[in-house]
């Protein structure tokens, strides 16, 4: 059972939207979309449901290209992407067309002066011009599909910049054409190695460079099917590019460098797609600190988003965040090589005692699941390993057995364990009498299995031939260079098949239409101002959310008779628009036991609020709720991803620990649970120093109501805070 002992609301300034489904306007739709997903389906707040999965095809593989400002002339800048770009139309089979306005050709190929007078509808516009609006206005008028603009200038530069990107975006939205720009550069048309085979890594990147390192894995023996410099994302975003990619048969993993997200919603709906598909997507996401935070702003000038949220919010929809350029590498490459794991039991087997116990340290601590072999298994693997050492997990040989024919036997031993379902095997530095031959029984085994095998080969040199040649040559071994790395993927491995798996999109289970409870809600609303106590408790009542016995009352006589049908002992409040922190002011007070102190309540609250200038709508004579456990839950409004939900510890430990999980709204009853599993003091809620768990079905209950409650008012709704919410242990109260 709840009782919810005090509740502030308040509500945004703005005029009151509309909010029932079909009411808004419909989003913009660009292109063409792939399949069910496709879709028209909005939201009770009038959103899409469904990603919008553009047809991105001619894009990366044109028919027919324009250059505008294409030039030979040697020392211009414009001349060596002229160049690049040839040399990529004649990989991809793509017909150039130079187009510029004093020149009869560009390296041979005949010139237009214009875009009006291309020899034919063209896929694809590259723009090498200072400023491409004019340009893309031409473009619209000869129906051009795709445009890329490179100019620099926008809205990384600040408020004028801003300014002229939103011009190019609303031209960009009325001519129909697809910009990837501007401020973007020439990653798109790399050349790509065709003689890797596997599934690939599909790039994202909004800074070029920072992208490179993944880039690089092709000379690793990683395939890289596309790669998308997003730059400032006037038009294309990093959602259109994360749905197209995660449809493209080739693609096994798609690796993120995102400095800032254009819309969180479209971000978001873009990871649900992915996540049905069931392609993995790793990011690195800057702005963790305020520093990141403002050099991305300054790079692509983009909303980095409260970073708690927008590392609530990935994690929410499957999106595996790492901090470094390496883990993107390590991370995307497992993840698009690696077959469905068969169990989540991870070996450690080394040469070492030494390594193997520090590596399985790591390992546990970052929570990978060490099963310790059964009896059985240990003595099958005692028959080529010596008796004194341990083979538990990590498995120890010694050193000599890989040496000879005992090696390959005890890794097959291991791989067939049917708890295990990866095994790592770290080689701390070279000695070649066993780490070749070791290396080589790893490959050989790996080629055998479907279960994941991993080395980490530490060498600092990296010339080895064991590594160079016989792991790097494997594409089934997944090789580290660091134990961190390894075990991050190996994490992201196992915790994406889990995610996966009979993965259901939340969004399936979003309100369409209004609930009752919104009819009795928008009657309470009072746009911008701020709720008394007593009417956001109103509110919450609406969303059937249990509130303590009170009544409001304007006079010490009121009061009395309140306390009477409500029940003594009671707590008396201050109830104004504006208090949303009564302690602080000494307006309230607890614990009151008889009609004089009721009285005697009442008179010094009312002084005070006279004193400190404070309007009241009168004074509230609550129940008192005494036994359980204090939690806030709350609605604010996130600038990237609208309505978020918070629920952590109430009372003054919410300032004091800030322990607090977030999720971004639609989510069900398994993220709600999660979010009580993310807290530190989760332990409250169980029970501790003889005190009875509490009702957490019933805390349950009121996030998802609340939850609601943020879907259904959306933006009419700035923020809501509930604390503390009392929980009590089932069946009281």
């Amino acid at each position: 059972m709840l009782g919810s002992t005090h509740g502030t609301l308040t509500t945004d300034p703005r005029p009151a939207r509309v909010v029932a489904c079909g009411e808004r306007p419909a989003p913009a739709v660009h292109g063409t979309t792939h399949g069910p997903d496709s879709t028209l389906d909005l939201d009770v707040s009038g959103r899409p449901l469904h990603a919008d999965v553009p047809d991105l095809d001619r894009f990366f593989r044109p028919e027919s290209v324009a250059v505008v400002g294409a030039s030979d002339a040697e020392g211009r800048p414009n001349t060596g992407i002229t160049r690049q770009l040839l040399a990529w139309a004649e990989r991809v089979g793509a017909r150039i067309h130079p187009v510029h306005p004093t020149r009869e050709s560009v390296f041979g190929l005949p010139c237009v002066p214009s875009v009006a007078e291309l020899p034919e509808q063209v896929d694809l516009a590259v723009l090498l011009v200072g400023d491409p609006l004019p340009v893309v206005e031409q473009l619209a008028e000869v129906k051009v599909k795709f445009a890329v603009a490179f100019a620099s200038g926008f809205a990384e530069t600040g408020q004028e910049g801003a300014a002229a990107q939103a011009r190019l975006a609303a031209a960009v939205e009325r001519s129909g054409i697809r910009l990837l720009g501007p401020n973007t550069n020439l990653n798109a048309f790399e050349k790509f190695r065709d003689d890797l085979d596997g599934p690939a890594i599909a790039l994202i990147t909004q800074s070029g460079h920072q992208g490179r390192p993944v880039f690089a894995l092709q000379e690793l023996g990683v395939r890289l099917s596309h790669w998308a410099p997003t730059g400032n994302e006037a038009d294309l975003e990093t959602a259109d590019f994360l749905s197209y990619f995660a449809h493209r048969p080739e693609v096994g993993a798609i690796a993120c460098y995102v400095e800032g997200l254009k819309d969180g919603r479209s971000f978001l709906l873009a990871a649900d797609h992915a996540a049905r598909q069931g392609v993995p997507v790793v990011a690195v996401k800057v702005g963790r600190t305020e520093t990141g935070a403002k050099m991305a702003a300054s790079h692509t000038g983009k909303l980095t988003g409260a970073d708690t949220v927008v590392d609530a919010a990935m994690r929410q929809f499957g999106v595996i965040r790492v901090d470094g350029l390496d883990e993107l590498q390590d991370t995307a490459a497992l993840l698009a090589r690696a077959r469905k794991p068969q169990a989540d039991g991870v070996v450690v087997y080394s040469i070492s005692g030494g390594t193997g116990a520090h590596f399985s340290d790591l390992a546990t601590e970052a929570g990978l699941h060490l099963p310790t072999l059964s009896e059985t298994k240990q003595d099958e693997l005692h028959e080529w390993i010596p008796s004194y050492l341990n083979v538990a997990n990590p498995v120890d040989n010694g050193g000599h057995p890989v040496g000879d024919w005992r090696g390959p036997k005890i890794i097959e031993a291991i791989l067939d364990d049917p708890d295990v379902g990866v095994l790592i095997c770290p080689i701390t530095g070279p000695f070649p009498p066993m780490s070749d031959k070791l290396a080589q029984d790893l490959v050989d085994a790996a080629e055998r299995t479907d279960k994941l095998v991993c080395v980490v080969w530490g060498s600092p040199v990296g010339t080895e031939a064991a590594y160079r040649e016989t792991l790097l040559g494997s594409s089934r071994v997944a090789t580290f260079r660091t134990f961190a790395n390894c075990i991050t993927a190996v994490r992201a491995y196992l915790d994406h098949h889990r995610f996966t798996d009979g993965y259901r999109s939340p969004f399936e289970d979003a309100p369409r239409t209004p609930s009752p409870s919104y009819r009795k809600a928008q009657a309470l609303m009072r746009p911008g101002k701020q709720l008394s106590e007593h009417a956001a408790k109103q509110l919450l009542r609406a969303y059937g959310i249990r509130v303590p016995r009170e009544q409001l009352v304007t006079s010490a006589a009121a009061a009395v008779r309140a306390a009477g049908t409500v029940g003594y002992p009671v707590v008396m409040k201050a109830s104004g628009a504006h208090l949303a922190h009564k302690t602080e002011l000494g307006l309230v007070k607890v614990g009151l036991t008889s009609a004089s102190q009721v009285r005697d309540a009442y008179r010094e609250l009312t002084d005070i609020a006279r004193y400190e200038g404070i309007d009241l709508d009168g004074v509230l004579v609550c129940q008192m709720v005494e036994r359980g456990v204090e939690m806030v839950v709350g609605v604010t409004q996130d600038e990237l991803f609208g309505p978020t939900v918070t629920v952590g510890l109430g009372g003054v430990l919410v300032e004091v620990l800030q322990d607090a999980a977030v999720r971004v709204p639609p989510f069900g009853e398994d993220q709600a649970r999660a979010m009580l599993s993310e807290l530190r003091g989760r332990a409250l809620l169980d029970g501790v120093r003889g005190a009875p768990p509490v009702d957490v079905d019933a805390l349950v209950e009121v996030v998802l109501r609340v939850q609601r409650m943020a879907l259904e008012l959306g933006d009419e709704l700035a923020e809501l805070d509930i604390n503390p919410l009392m929980v009590l242990p089932r069946g009281q109260g």
